[in-house]
């Protein structure tokens, strides 16, 4: 029994060692932000290399105990400071949902067959959905800077009295052909502003986990300021942005916290698929907003508007 014992202890000491072994690779920061963080080996892979991680983490470095009142805190630059979210102004919105209905046409062009849809090619994700995320914070361990740019798929979130109603809209259109997806997906851009939350823009964080971590999210971790640039010429904007990562099993999360990583979770595997797994909801809260196309405005802020 003591021999089998010992047995037993030592597989899981080596098991963890590995594990340890793992954390130390370079696509890692200097600080460890997950918890009851475990390496689950695949049983059809001799070899131990390959298998998944679990755990979670919790942002400490954003309070949006205040967003109901518009307002959010975070730590910035290197202290905590009060923000205000704005709206995304009207022809910000006019822009993006107006180009996401003409992608979303080419796309259905294209599923038909007709060669005009998209050239042909592979359908058009730039523009409204594209988003180039602007972080800084720390360095990863194979960096020599903290500065960092990402390209990271945005989208919209539906006002929080319609988070419910949109999640169990998608849970039961799930199964539902691709074309009446795409006009679901139509008219919901079609009266966009009625119902998609105008201070906000979500994403996901598809890759870091205990073992891997994306610089993005190492520097998020550190300083939760970032700059949000989307590029469809003649039209550039910039949104300074305060970013809430959120962990979908972590336990700290709220109700509406908890739907949001739902939601957007459901409506990004609606059309690429289902995932194997639950991935980080994040969210960009919108506190200024700067025009940055070219000609006339050059950069220069228009929410709020000068002045204020």
């Amino acid at each position: 029994m003591k021999v089998w014992l010992l047995m037993v202890a030592m597989s899981l000491t080596a098991v963890q060692a590995k594990a340890e072994r793992r954390l130390e690779n370079p696509e890692r920061g200097q600080v460890n932000y997950w918890r009851d963080a475990k390496f689950i080996p695949d049983p059809a892979d001799s070899t131990g290399k390959r298998g998944k991680w679990q755990g979670w983490f919790h942002q400490e470095n954003v309070d949006a105990s205040k967003l109901a009142q518009g307002v959010i805190r975070a730590r910035v630059e290197g202290r905590w400071q009060e923000f205000k979210v704005v709206e995304l102004p009207q022809d910000f919105c006019e822009w993006n949902f107006s180009r996401r209905l003409e992608q979303l046409a080419e796309i259905k062009k294209m599923m038909a067959g007709d060669d005009a849809g998209m050239g042909g090619g592979r359908p058009e994700v730039a523009g409204p959905h594209n988003a180039i995320v602007a972080s800084h914070g720390t360095k990863r361990k194979d960096s020599h800077f903290s500065i960092n740019n990402a390209v990271k798929g945005t989208g919209w979130l539906p006002k929080p009295e319609l988070l419910a109603d949109r999640i169990a809209l998608l849970k039961r259109t799930w199964d539902d052909p691709m074309p009446a997806k795409l006009a679901l997906l139509e008219s919901l851009y079609s009266k966009a502003t009625d119902g998609f939350d105008l201070t906000k823009q979500v994403s996901l964080e598809l890759y870091s986990n205990p073992g891997f971590e994306t610089h993005t999210f190492l520097n998020q971790m550190v300083d939760a300021g970032v700059a949000v640039v989307f590029l469809d010429l003649p039209k550039s904007y910039e949104l300074r942005c305060i970013v809430q990562m959120l962990h979908p099993d972590d336990p700290k999360l709220t109700e509406y916290e908890k739907q949001v990583v739902e939601y957007i979770n459901l409506v990004h595997d609606y059309f690429h698929g289902q995932s194997p797994h639950r991935s980080i909801g994040v969210i960009y809260h919108v506190v200024q907003v700067f025009d940055n196309s070219p000609g006339k405005w050059r950069g220069q802020r228009i929410v709020p508007p000068k002045g204020q």
